[in-house]
């Protein structure tokens, strides 16, 4: 596939000269202008292993029942159909450090709140129409987190035939480790995903077993959104999601991250 101009922006900008822009930047969204604004708006940034830079979160995107098992729990055609994608804002980021249980809020309005452990990959380079070829090369690192989930939320909402934010993008909704740059890790193409509750295993995978890889996901996803350097994506969940409740420890594990941990309150 022939490469579109703007198809890779370049390497990406996580020196320092980029991390001076802040919420005020100067660098505005089309039909906006530069000039003070009236109050400050949080960066979201993760920490580098191995560096004192920090990763800027731009967007966060997640794909949906990605694990055949997953599919087919959920009520789905396990079969390889298109994948499809939703969002979640940047204030659903919950960097949680490895070594440590962080305390994760029960969030309002739902009695089923469940955990799904998935792979990340963070972008540092950006285009559209990517071929699958050329798709890891926008990667910059990988990290492990939570997509947790308001699933009673989710599936009121489905019924209904209502979009179900609701139910995927609320504050802290993302919990995440720190980002581990390829150079370090290397691509995540296999290798055990697994979850526990209380010290019991309720999921248990490869990575494998992703019916869409990553570099196919970035591929598929830059088809209908130009991607950007700072871009996540949450790489989807194996089966047996499921209810916490406060006081549960959810650990999670993907072979060569640190654990995630962390504690309903």
């Amino acid at each position: 596939m022939r490469m579109q101009r703007r198809e890779l922006i370049g390497s990406t900008v996580l020196g320092s000269a980029a991390l001076a822009l802040s919420g005020c930047a100067t660098a505005t969204a089309q039909g906006g202008g530069a000039g003070r604004t009236p109050f400050e708006v949080q960066r979201v940034t993760l920490p580098i292993v191995g560096s004192d830079e920090v990763f800027p979160v731009r967007r966060i995107y997640c794909i949906g029942r990605n694990y055949r098992a997953h599919a087919i729990e959920m009520g789905s055609n396990p079969d390889r159909e298109p994948p499809f994608f939703f969002q979640k804002p940047t204030d659903a980021i919950q960097y949680v450090a490895a070594g440590t249980v962080a305390d994760h809020p029960y969030p309002p309005l739902t009695r089923n709140y469940h955990y799904e452990a998935e792979l990340v990959a963070v972008l540092g380079r950006g285009g559209r129409n990517v071929p699958v070829d050329r798709a890891l090369d926008l990667v910059y690192g990988y990290s492990l987190g939570l997509d947790m989930t308001r699933r009673d939320l989710q599936r009121a909402m489905g019924d209904e035939k209502k979009p179900w934010e609701i139910g995927k993008s609320f504050d802290r909704s993302a919990p995440i480790g720190a980002v581990h740059r390829v150079a370090q890790t290397g691509h995540f193409r296999q290798g055990a995903i697994w979850l526990k509750v209380n010290g019991q295993v309720k999921q248990n995978a490869d990575l494998r077993q992703m019916i869409w890889s990553v570099a196919e996901q970035i591929s598929r996803l830059s088809e209908a959104n130009e991607l950007f350097p700072g871009d996540i994506i949450y790489s989807g969940t194996p089966e047996n999601v499921g209810p916490v409740v406060r006081g549960d420890v959810i650990e999670m594990h993907i072979d060569g991250l640190p654990n995630l941990s962390v504690r309903i309150t």
